[in-house]
């Protein structure tokens, strides 16, 4: 009998926790963006002037850019974060149009996971800025007994992050699949590439809405 987690069939077992299909993408992902940037580093440390350092170095420098005027100030440690997430959700759009591949962001596991990160993101990026104290009293302000709308507004933003990238990736995915079962593999090509284009426009936005939630913190932590 199958064992389901979200929905999807587990594949085996490391101890008593169970390992399903999009666990395993979601690390090969992983695995593919750290070894690439490896590479990366390594080619641009020996050719500082070719084309490839070039296109890194407006990539970071776009991200960086897009991270101050959401902040206000420079945040290398929320650039790394939010260039990661764009990175991750960008890859596993592409790798998603893969014969027999299925988008790990297609999952509500996956979606999920990266809206928690965002979660608990907010909090240490405010503690880190002014302390545990400083941090919490935001939530008193302007009144204590606003208390429960602060908490309730971040855990309903949290849950439309996974649902909002959730149900646009598994969209995607049902109708270029649904089209190729039915057509061929040619005639879905404007849809799958259109596909690719919402999924990278997706991880642009959950990367923006990633930067403007932590950046908040920041910002009410230094007020």
């Amino acid at each position: 009998m199958d064992v389901r987690v979200f929905e999807e069939v587990v594949v085996g077992r490391i101890g008593p926790f169970p390992v399903t299909a999009t666990m395993v993408a979601s690390l090969s992902m992983s695995v593919a963006l750290l070894g690439a940037a490896c590479l990366l580093r390594r080619a641009v440390g020996r050719r500082p002037d070719a084309t490839l350092t070039a296109v890194a170095f407006l990539v970071v420098e776009a991200i960086d850019q897009a991270v101050r005027e959401i902040v206000g100030r420079p945040a290398p440690h929320l650039v790394t974060l939010a260039g990661s997430l764009f990175l991750f959700i960008a890859g596993c759009t592409l790798a998603g149009q893969l014969p027999g591949v299925r988008a790990p962001t297609a999952s509500l596991a996956t979606t999920s996971a990266l809206a928690l990160i965002v979660f608990c993101a907010v909090p240490v990026a405010g503690i880190a800025a002014r302390g545990l104290g400083g941090y919490l009293m935001h939530y008193l302000r302007p009144n204590p007994l606003l208390l429960p709308l602060h908490l309730l507004s971040e855990i309903s933003r949290t849950v439309a992050l996974s649902v909002r990238l959730f149900g646009n990736m598994m969209s995607g995915y049902l109708i270029v699949a649904l089209l190729v079962s039915l057509t061929g593999l040619l005639v879905p090509m404007p849809m799958m590439a259109l596909d690719v284009l919402i999924g990278l426009l997706q991880a642009y936005i959950f990367a923006v809405l990633a930067t403007v939630y932590i950046g908040a913190a920041i910002r009410t932590a230094e007020e």
